[in-house]
């Protein structure tokens, strides 16, 4: 049930209005989980709208699932192939979309149909007649599972396990005088695969540690065998942003050759160490402590016994495109992230929003934080009141956030689709994301 809301303070956001935040606000709007169907109808059209934020994720109703599911734009029809929020039933609808798109969309995504909705899949003559042309581990786990039941044997012996293929011979094994032939030639690339290869006989090893070329230094210093001072001799660099390969000897390795690995001088050891299954957790929180960047966050992303701490700081410390799975950490789950809230890191102070038991008036006095990132996260939270998201709704740098809580009426809804847009020359949006004005790496402290 929506709060009441005073005249007076909705008269004021409906009378200053800034005509350059409406793109924000409409995209705002489009993730709006309380947008009436109406109204979802009408943004789909909007030029500034994004139609994955509409449509992916929301709960639809039957009825306007059923409008959607006759939309005249397949682009459209395929999102909501794809969308979460719809239920196996509607999603089922679908297969018998005249696009073939929209058909291999619920093939190739995992969304669940219910059993009967697989069935009528498989037998659909264009998924029978292009299904051999998968291998069963390109499509969703559901997917291949249903299909190994159905009535169709030749579907079903293409869903079935298959018995392990023969295996292949192994390549015949390098002469010296091969390696040497390589060592010497002109190819960079193929002297750092050599590098690395237990079988290099040793005179080459001082060869191609004065090697020109720094790459085929530094694969030369990963090689195994090597003692710490051995390594150390090799003028090898390693920045934060070479990528460097899990090294499988490493990944063996047990007992104290694993040791040597994790207290290694090397970076590209200790990297290869933080992916190792069997760490123990003395070993996990000496390479939680290492100075090297790659090696925290590879010990994030391949374990889950790391303290929330630890993912909080490389969260805020990482620019890769996958930096957001760092929030669905099993470590994150159930951690106490309102201590996060006088943190010195504006980023830290923004993950109280995701605490579900972060009380209102923390989310609130968070939503007067002096920066913009912080007010930005908590303005689409619906524990704020219906009061504070109107007036966060007039800031400009958080406009686009207040317009995806549900909390904002639903006469804003109506004016933000009703106001103008700037064509000719559209502002960009001002959305802030965590860390951007962070540089790249920055050492994070005490959070």
């Amino acid at each position: 049930m929506s709060e009441p809301v005073t005249t007076a303070t909705l008269e004021d956001a409906l009378t200053a209005w800034n005509s350059e935040t409406t793109p924000a606000r409409v995209h705002g709007l489009s993730r709006n989980p309380a947008l009436p169907d109406p109204l979802v109808l009408r943004i789909l059209d909007h030029p500034a709208a994004a139609m994955s934020d509409i449509l992916y994720g929301r709960e639809l109703s039957d009825e306007l699932f059923g409008i959607l599911a006759a939309h005249p734009d397949v682009r459209l029809r395929e999102v909501l192939a794809r969308s979460g929020g719809v239920t196996p039933d509607q999603r089922a609808r679908l297969i018998d979309d005249p696009s073939s798109s929209v058909v291999f969309t619920l093939l190739e995504w995992p969304g669940v149909l219910p059993a009967w909705g697989y069935r009528k899949l498989a037998a659909h003559p264009k998924v029978k007649r292009r299904l051999p042309l998968y291998l069963p581990i390109e499509l969703p786990r559901a997917v291949v599972a249903a299909f190994a039941e159905v009535d169709d044997e030749e579907i079903a012996a293409w869903a079935r396990p298959k018995p392990d293929p023969e295996p292949q011979a192994e390549p015949e094994p390098k002469t010296a005088d091969q390696y040497r032939t390589i060592a010497t030639g002109e190819s960079a690339w193929e002297r750092a695969r050599i590098a690395m290869d237990p079988a290099l006989p040793a005179d080459l090893i001082t060869t191609l540690a004065a090697d020109p070329e720094p790459h085929v230094r530094q694969y030369l210093s990963m090689r195994p065998g090597l003692s710490e001072e051995q390594r150390a001799a090799i003028d090898y660099e390693v920045s934060t942003d070479d990528r460097l390969p899990v090294l499988g000897w490493v990944l063996e390795a047990r007992g104290d050759q694993l040791q040597r690995c994790v207290s290694s001088a090397h970076p590209g050891i200790r990297r290869s160490a933080a992916c190792h299954p069997e760490l123990t957790a003395d070993q996990i929180a000496a390479l939680a402590a290492d100075d090297d960047f790659p090696v925290r966050l590879l010990l994030c992303e391949n374990h889950d016994a790391v303290p929330a701490d630890l993912v909080v700081r490389t969260f805020l410390e990482a620019r890769v495109i996958t930096r957001g799975n760092l929030l669905s950490h099993p470590a994150m789950a159930g951690a106490d992230l309102t201590r996060y809230a006088d943190s010195p890191y504006w980023g830290a102070r923004a993950l109280v929003v995701r605490d579900p038991h972060a009380p209102p008036e923390l989310i609130d006095r968070l939503s007067r934080d002096e920066h913009p990132g912080v007010r930005y996260w908590m303005a689409s939270d619906p524990r704020l009141s219906q009061q504070r998201v109107l007036e966060l709704f007039d800031d400009p740098e958080v406009t686009g956030s207040a317009a995806a809580n549900p909390k904002l009426p639903v006469e804003l809804m109506v004016a933000i689709l009703d106001a103008p847009l700037d064509t000719e020359d559209p502002p960009q949006d001002q959305i802030l994301v965590m860390g951007h004005t962070m540089p790249t790496h920055e050492p994070v402290g005490e959070v």
